[in-house]
């Protein structure tokens, strides 16, 4: 188990590396080749796209050939949207980048899988830190990623030709990794009768909590973090300094993942949530406070913190409420809506900041945090009525 998570975290620390530099880069890159500027995130809207559609297709090839084989085709995938992004960026071809961030899209939306992979290889007593130590991967990418979009931005002629290269080069580096992993085969397939649909278990309370946790904690940190570039370049600030505020970000994503699974074994998944909801919070106060580096910096650092209790929170909550059989259902599910809501932020924010300005972005997010507390007070309650029910 141990050397397997292990491979698992390192593949979670290669993506996210590639993650973390398109989001550095993708809406400036955009910014650069799209006539109309309000148009400046749309490739990396559109990578979000990529995610939400492919999470359903994904996990159920996967249950049919396996983790490990459909791992191996994200690859494939991923090394031909990179090269569709290079080809972009030299002819000047914003549809083509646009295709090329499709194609990353794809790739992460097999990729979102190594959490699930990890507590399919863990004991019952280790799922939860399982998926803390798979994402805590992704410090690896806070270094790499941001460092790497800023090394090799005009490494070429061509500026941001070298960034792309870039994902290609770690997206085949992360096949051979796949290739090294020793991961179960799919499940023997069970042709008994289900015992429940997925709208039964989708009305489940605690299902439906898990995954609105997940999927507003996933889009109001997409929605802050892809207008947070574009806002410090409005606001005069070097790329250097975008790229050391993005690395700061993904720290803050990932960094508490080596100890928010024994967090949650402690206190519970949804206390956990309630605090990534507060952290949130906080981000948007300190937006509101000012517009400096220092300002940027710190509000992106609570934010990435309260992305990863929200999100492995939300996770953990999630494993609660379906059985083996129904796992790759319940979980092509909850990434559908979860990468929904990340592709619609992601969508939203040049368009939200180019027309309203950085104000009302953080103003928008705010009804949607107090609802994820909203949902744990119903969760309180509709848990204290069944256990009243009982005695």
């Amino acid at each position: 188990m141990n050397r397997n998570v292990l491979l698992l975290a390192l593949a979670q620390a290669i993506m996210m590396s590639v993650n973390s530099l398109m989001v550095t880069s993708a809406a400036l890159i955009g910014s650069q080749l799209a006539t109309n500027k309000a148009l400046a995130t749309l490739p990396l809207a559109l990578q979000f796209v990529a995610v939400m559609t492919t999470t359903i297709p994904a996990s159920m090839l996967m249950g049919a050939v396996g983790r490990k084989r459909g791992f191996l085709l994200a690859t494939v995938i991923g090394i031909a949207g990179g090269t569709c992004g290079v080809i972009g960026i030299y002819r000047e071809s914003f549809l083509l980048f646009c295709i090329g961030c499709v194609g990353t899209g794809m790739y992460t939306g097999f990729g979102n899988y190594f959490r699930f992979a990890a507590t399919e290889i863990s004991t019952a007593g280790r799922k939860n830190t399982a998926i803390g130590y798979v994402l805590a991967g992704g410090v690896l990418a806070a270094v790499i990623g941001p460092n790497l979009a800023n090394l090799s931005k005009d490494i070429f002629a061509i500026t941001y030709l070298g960034t792309l290269l870039s994902v290609v080069a770690l997206y085949a580096l992360n096949g051979v990794n796949f290739l090294c992993m020793k991961l179960p085969p799919p499940a023997r397939r069970d042709f008994r009768p289900r015992t429940r649909t997925l709208s039964q278990i989708a009305s489940q309370p605690r299902f439906i909590v898990a995954v609105a946790s997940a999927a507003i904690g996933y889009g109001v940190m997409v929605l802050l973090m892809t207008a947070s570039p574009l806002e410090m370049t409005h606001q005069q600030h070097a790329f250097s300094e975008v790229a050391f505020v993005i690395q700061w970000h993904v720290l803050g994503m990932f960094v508490p993942s080596f100890f928010t699974g024994h967090l949650i074994n402690r206190y519970g998944a949804p206390k956990i949530i309630m605090t990534g909801a507060t952290m949130m919070i906080s981000c948007i106060l300190l937006n509101f406070n000012g517009n400096s580096v220092g300002h940027f910096w710190a509000a992106l650092v609570a934010l990435g913190i309260g992305w990863n209790f929200m999100f492995i929170g939300g996770t953990s909550l999630l494993t609660e409420t379906y059985r083996p059989q129904e796992s790759a259902r319940a979980q092509a599910l909850n990434e559908f809506v979860v990468f929904s809501s990340a592709a619609c932020a992601s969508f939203g924010a040049g368009a939200l900041l180019h027309l309203f300005g950085w104000q009302l972005v953080n103003f928008a997010v705010v009804p949607l945090i107090v609802l994820v507390l909203l949902a744990h007070g119903w969760l309180w309650l509709n848990n204290r009525k069944i256990t009243l029910a009982s005695r």
